[in-house]
């Protein structure tokens, strides 16, 4: 009998003290509440512990936008199903050698009964930038018509190696935020990795803390890629 295992992907980019995720947003700080030293005043001998305080904004590393990011009367962290965030069937649009920084519709409806429940990851190769000036302009992002396209496909989260799912260098709209959460769909940004991960038969996880009123937050995200004992 074979006997199948699981090989787990980490698609989540290191948070530090320091990092800076988007241009223009605080980097998250990290500073002792109780540090080894001082606890040794309260423990047996040889007994000691450390306490870490981190202050970040919710738009750190790689991280989830729940509906009520953009909208006030959307799920927020503390709402959202697990069902829709652990074990989603992944496909992967590998989009390395992509012509335009916009990325449209006809590039999922190949695949387009595949699409339902999954999520849909969207493999750039642009998290090679993250972390350098280089990572904020010229960024590809999902267009709006693509973005009703997975809407109508009915699939469960979108995920993105880039910057952002929309298009920052123009007017301020954020069209593809606005499709996908107003539809209940899940945006995951500045995944890193999607080059290990097949274009179908992995499950995607990504699971938020269960924070009421808050709308993103960073997450552990990865793949788990089924594979025969060898």
């Amino acid at each position: 009998m074979t006997v199948t295992r699981a090989r787990l992907i980490d698609l989540s980019h290191t948070i530090r003290a320091g990092l800076i995720t988007y241009p223009g947003l605080p980097a998250p700080v990290i500073e002792p509440f109780l540090t080894r030293a001082a606890s040794r005043a309260s423990y047996a001998p040889g007994t000691e512990f450390t306490m870490d305080v981190i202050t970040l904004i919710g738009n750190t590393g790689t991280y989830l936008d729940s509906p009520y990011h953009r909208y006030a009367g959307g799920a927020d962290l503390a709402g959202l199903d697990l069902a829709t965030l652990v074990d989603l069937p992944a496909e992967v649009f590998h989009l390395t050698d992509a012509a335009t920084r916009g990325i449209p519709a006809e590039v999922f409806m190949e695949r387009g009964p595949a699409l339902a429940g999954s999520a849909v990851l969207i493999h750039t190769g642009w998290d090679r930038h993250f972390g350098t000036p280089e990572y904020r302009s010229g960024a590809p992002f999902l267009t709006e018509e693509a973005a009703k396209m997975l809407v109508d496909a009915g699939v469960a989260l979108v995920g993105i190696d880039s910057l952002n799912i929309d298009d920052t260098e123009g007017s301020g709209e954020r069209p593809a935020h606005s499709v996908l959460l107003a539809a209940g769909i899940h945006v995951v940004e500045h995944l890193t990795g999607l080059a290990e991960v097949p274009g179908s038969g992995a499950a995607f996880s990504a699971v938020p803390p269960k924070i009421e009123g808050f709308g993103t937050f960073p997450v552990r995200a990865f793949a788990r890629v089924p594979h025969p004992a060898g």
